[in-house]
Parts: structure tokens; C-alpha cells; sequence
């Protein structure tokens, strides 16, 4: 999948809580911190395979209105098909994650 339209792109749209850790032709790896009970902006993700770092609870809020909760342990993995959606953070601890986003 192409990377999405630099107005969708995580790194872009919240530099805040997205940084870049290591990028190459194949993937980029992103660094991502919330505070407890923040919450994101509309971003895209190619398919990207997480490492979270802390247990959480996190909230997906999707264009189309639906929402979807992830309730994970440190050390726990996930994988995503490429996605469009708004994270927060529903914990009262901070949360961090590593994403690899897988490049075509």
C-alpha cells in the first residue's frame, strides 16, 4: 500500500504523540506516546504490526462513526491491515506502543 496522503499521515498529523525511530525503503518504525486520557487526530497507517510497551486501554474512533476498544498487556503484539483512525488513550497511565508500518 502507498503511504497515506501527507494530510492523514500519523508523523504529520500529530507529531506530538508519533515520532520516527528508523525508516528505510521496506518499513518505518514509529514511536508512539500518550498521556493518560489523550487522544489522537484522524491519521492513517499502512499495515503495521505493533509492540505495546504498557498496559492500556485504548479507544479506535473510525470515519464512519463506529468505535472499537483494545484493552492490552506490555509485551503483547498486534497486527492491522491499513487503517484510518483516531486513538485515545482511555487509561489513567500513559500509554507507549512501537509500530513497524510495512512499506508496498
Amino acid at each position: 500500500m502507498a503511504r497515506p496522503q501527507a494530510q492523514q499521515d500519523a508523523v504529520q498529523a500529530d507529531p506530538a504523540h508519533y515520532t520516527v525511530e528508523f525508516e528505510n525503503e521496506r518499513v518505518r518504525v514509529l514511536r508512539v506516546r500518550y498521556g493518560p486520557h489523550e487522544k489522537s487526530v484522524m491519521h492513517a497507517h499502512p499495515a503495521t504490526e505493533a509492540v505495546f510497551l504498557t498496559d492500556s486501554a485504548i479507544r479506535f474512533n473510525f470515519p464512519n462513526g463506529k468505535t472499537e476498544e483494545l484493552h492490552v498487556k506490555a509485551g503483547q503484539t498486534n497486527w492491522d491491515p491499513p487503517t484510518i483512525h483516531l486513538p485515545e488513550n482511555l487509561s489513567e497511565k500513559p500509554f507507549e506502543a512501537v509500530l513497524t508500518e510495512l512499506k508496498d
